[in-house]
C-alpha cells in the first residue's frame, strides 16, 4: 500500500513538472532565425545581433489556450494538495474522488486546446 501511494505521489510531481515545462518553455517552434512559443514571437536580424520578441497573445485561439494552460497547473497544484489532506484524514480504504476529480479536471483542461478550431467565418467579424 506504501508503494502505491509513493507512486502516486510521484505521478502528480511528475504531471506537474511536465505541465510547468509545457507552459514556460521558449522554444515550440524554431526555425530560420525564428522562435515562436505560448507567450512570444522571436525574430533575429538577418546580422544575428538584433532580437525582436513580440507578444503572442493577439489571437483569440492561443488566449484561451493561455488560460487553460495555467487552469491546468492550478486545478493539478490542488489535486495534489487535496491529495496529501486526504491521505491523512480519510479512513483507511477510503476513495479520494475529489482528488482524482481535480487531477482529471486538469488534464481535460490540457488537452482540450487541441479539439478546438478556430473559424475563419467568424474570425473576421
Amino acid at each position: 500500500m506504501l508503494l502505491l501511494l509513493l507512486g502516486i505521489i510521484v505521478l502528480h510531481v511528475a504531471v506537474l513538472v511536465l505541465l510547468f515545462v509545457s507552459t514556460i518553455v521558449s522554444q515550440w517552434m524554431v526555425g530560420n532565425g525564428h522562435a515562436t512559443d505560448l507567450w512570444q514571437n522571436c525574430s533575429t536580424s538577418s546580422s544575428g545581433s538584433i532580437r525582436h520578441c513580440f507578444s503572442s497573445s493577439t489571437n483569440e485561439w492561443l488566449q484561451s489556450v493561455q488560460a487553460t494552460m495555467i487552469l491546468s497547473i492550478i486545478f493539478s497544484v490542488m489535486s495534489l494538495f487535496l491529495f496529501f489532506c486526504q491521505l491523512f484524514t480519510l479512513t483507511k480504504g477510503g476513495r479520494f474522488y475529489i482528488t482524482g476529480f481535480f487531477q482529471i479536471l486538469a488534464g481535460k483542461l490540457e488537452t482540450i486546446k487541441f479539439t478546438w478550431k478556430l473559424d475563419p467565418s467568424k474570425a473576421a467579424e
